[in-house]
């Protein structure tokens, strides 16, 4: 199939913003929780009635430090509740937000703010406003920073103090769905990041559509979710403000390393991740039972979990797989699904690939995981898996009021209600992202039968060999991923006689496996090792099982470093920056051929 369409459910309204989630939730159910705050003494819960009237309180403050309708103010900040307040308060008065990471540099916060035009900014730490303070005279926009660690909230509600309501009721009833929401840049994988300019509208399309799609996900009673993703980032940001639509109970985090304990205590009944966050839980969980001397077992249960969700796909489960289900259900899956908070009763997977591999185990141990896709440009989500309705290895239909199609070079175009109308301040980015509506979104893809889309690879990531091979990596990649030893893993081979692939180690992982096995933690030690090599030789080759044998990779190594964020390797949700990577190890990269 060359083409789908699946029919539209919303229609945009001519009026309204946002922020009419807000005012609609302090109206009618003002007692019910909307967020629960992380705290020293635990979770505090923060009332509908009681977030509307922080967010007008904060935007009184802004309104009074001179924020127009229609000025950008920044954000720099990890995932915590403030980012979601002041995101609603900069809405409400006209404004938009442009999200920055925290772990941004000064020079990637230079060219976010300055070329947003950006007239103030809030950070989190005093750290951070040391960053923008070193590049703040070439910002020439920028009035106002305020810290949060400093308190800029309660300055806020302090300078907005004599702002009467009917003048911040003015100023929001004058925003509509056309109105400037956000400037999202992108994480600037294959250059400097444009700024993503998305709409009101765009996101009152986009949940318009999501919420009802996802009904057993937003409607549920007492459905509630942990946001831990960053929030700088379109896919945390549509989940928030379908909470905040739905009255979804919504808590922050940004305590990655930690994310167990906290799913553990908030209880979710939702998730949303990455698929490296996925890979993290299943490889620290089987890490877990090989160092507890319960390996055989646990490898006997994914082994039944992968296969009772394949054999749910045929309709028809055997006897007896139903029974060894049930029997791993007891002494594994249910505490695999405590460990996620008990209370899970679906996963969100967006931003990469999941694997098929990785989708089936946690579907088969109880926790569906609803693989969709989108971008930046494309306010989060085209095409979702929903419940009742998945194929797993697949992203999933269009979601109503999207269409997509596959264009002559394999890549893939949608057009839709979601879809941004441009790049900020870049008419020739924008022109050539979009085609009559169509948006290139620089992937390749299939459209099968029945309108579900799968996702073959990256366009400016494939890989031609010097015999004239196309490969697209991502599949491999996936495979080797999955190996707990391993962080990340990159194939090469454009324009060489075969593939090849580099791979990091992952330094968590190595920390259980290395005392286990009586090795050293050292990661330069362990790239030579025998027993590594031999570990990551298995991954290698479930990986070259999975493709042809001109596709399969012939030669590997271990480097001695892992790939981070803090060195500029990947973004901040863990997408590998190809082109850095290619430059810093071209070294290694060309002695896999020699």
């Amino acid at each position: 199939m060359r083409a789908y369409a699946s029919p539209p459910t919303y229609r945009l309204p001519e009026k309204g913003n946002l922020t009419d989630d807000v005012v609609d939730a302090a109206l009618e159910r003002p007692l019910s929780v909307a967020f629960s705050r992380s705290s020293a003494d635990g979770w505090v819960d923060v009332t509908s009635a009681e977030f509307e009237a922080e967010v007008k309180a904060v935007a009184k403050g802004l309104l009074a430090a001179g924020v127009d309708a229609g000025d950008r103010v920044g954000i720099l900040s990890r995932t915590r509740y403030e980012w979601t307040l002041l995101d609603y308060a900069i809405w409400w008065v006209g404004a938009a937000t442009v999200p920055i990471y925290e772990t941004s540099s000064a020079a990637q916060i230079e060219w976010i703010l300055s070329d947003s035009g950006a007239v103030a900014c809030v950070v989190e730490t005093r750290e951070h406003v040391g960053r923008v303070q070193q590049v703040r005279t070439n910002i020439e926009t920028l009035s106002n920073v305020w810290s949060l660690d400093d308190g800029a909230i309660k300055a806020l509600e302090t300078l907005g103090s004599d702002v009467d309501d009917e003048t911040l009721e003015e100023r929001r009833g004058a925003v509509t769905p056309e109105s400037l929401a956000t400037v999202i840049y992108t994480s600037g994988t294959t250059g400097r990041p444009k700024g993503c300019c998305l709409t009101h509208g765009n996101f009152m399309f986009e949940l318009g559509v999501a919420t009802q799609l996802l009904d057993e996900l937003f409607e549920t009673d007492d459905a509630s979710t942990l946001l831990f993703l960053p929030l700088a980032h379109v896919f945390a940001r549509i989940i928030q403000v379908g909470c905040v639509r739905s009255g979804v109970r919504m808590g922050h985090t940004a305590d990655v390393r930690d994310l167990l304990v906290h799913l553990e205590d908030f209880k979710p009944t939702f998730i949303l991740a990455v698929p490296r966050v996925f890979e993290k839980v299943f490889n620290g969980a089987s890490q877990k039972a090989h160092a507890d001397g319960k390996g055989a077992i646990f490898d006997r249960a994914v082994d039944t979990a992968i296969a009772y969700s394949r054999a749910r796909d045929g309709r028809r489960v055997p006897v007896l797989l139903r029974a060894r289900h049930a029997l791993f259900d007891r002494l594994v899956y249910a505490k695999l699904r405590a460990a996620l908070g008990g209370k899970a009763q679906y996963a969100i997977s967006g931003g990469a690939p999941l694997g098929e591999r990785l989708a089936h185990f946690f579907r088969g141990i109880g926790v569906p995981v609803l693989e969709g896709y989108g971008l930046t440009e494309t306010t989060a989500a085209l095409a979702v898996n929903l419940p009742g309705e998945t194929k797993i290895g697949t992203v999933g239909r269009p979601i109503p009021g999207t269409e997509v199609k596959v264009g002559e070079d394999g890549e893939l175009l949608f057009r839709g209600g979601q879809v941004f109308g441009g790049y900020w301040r870049n008419d020739d980015a924008s022109a050539e992202a979009l085609d009559d509506g169509w948006f290139h979104t620089g992937d390749m893809g299939e459209i099968d039968e029945e309108g579900f889309v799968r996702i073959t690879g990256r366009k400016k990531e494939i890989l031609v060999t010097a015999g004239g091979k196309n490969v697209a990596p991502a599949v491999m990649e996936d495979i080797i991923r999955a190996h707990p030893l391993v962080s990340q893993c990159m194939v090469v081979g454009d324009g060489k006689p075969f593939i090849a692939a580099l791979i990091t180690l992952d330094p968590e992982a190595v920390e259980d496996w290395a005392p286990a096995n009586g090795k050293t933690t050292d990661i330069a030690v362990l790239a030579e090792d025998a027993a590594v090599r031999a570990e990551i030789q298995r991954a290698v080759d479930e990986a070259n099982a999975a493709v042809s044998r001109a596709e399969s990779i012939r030669k590997f190594t271990i480097l001695p470093v892992d790939w981070t964020e803090d060195d500029g390797h990947v973004t901040p949700t863990l997408k590998l920056k190809r082109n850095v990577v290619m430059r810093e190890f071209r070294d290694d990269v060309e002695a896999l051929f020699d």
